[in-house]
């Protein structure tokens, strides 16, 4: 019932996420969302998120931010970092996901979604057909129509993890 919303992957945070070996595995593009996946809601790009990107340009990584956000927030924490882009994202819709993927001129096969919310980040990648990793929130700090959906993440999470100790 409940794993139509189970990620492909459960880590802690998004800079615990091993690239090389996804680009070793075929893996040439990532869409990210922002909020609470590579900074905490409504901050810029820190130097951990600037060196990441950094990293995964090095790596050879086309990357793109996906973000329900308007462009004024997507556009100041992009600032530093220099992706392509698209706000106001409408997810869990797959349209975006899927324009994303036609930006950097890749497919399901070599991309990966990075994001923190089941019910719109990996169940919008999952319709899409796009290989995914929920991470952790960064900071418990959230506004209140994501707050009432953690509850039901929790409960989702719950039996995903049970599961996955069940294998």
């Amino acid at each position: 019932m409940f794993d139509r919303f189970f990620p492909d992957a459960y880590v802690a945070s998004t800079y615990v996420i091993d690239f090389e070996k996804l680009y070793e595995e075929g893996i040439r593009a990532v869409i990210f969302d922002i909020d609470n996946t590579l900074v905490p809601h409504g901050a810029p790009a820190d130097d951990r998120a600037k060196a990441l990107f950094a990293r995964l340009k090095k790596i050879g990584y086309q990357c793109c931010l996906i973000s329900n956000n308007q462009e004024p927030r997507v556009k100041m924490f992009n600032q530093d970092i220099q992706v392509n882009y698209i706000c106001d994202a409408h997810k869990p819709s797959t349209k975006n996901y899927k324009k994303a993927m036609e930006i950097m001129g890749t497919d399901v096969s070599n991309t990966v979604f990075v994001g923190d919310q089941l019910f719109t980040d990996v169940w919008g990648a999952k319709r899409a057909g796009i290989r995914n990793i929920l991470v952790k929130p960064i900071h418990p700090k959230e506004e209140i129509q994501i707050v009432l959906k953690r509850y039901l993440e929790k409960i989702v999470l719950y039996f995903y993890q049970k599961e996955r100790k069940g294998r």
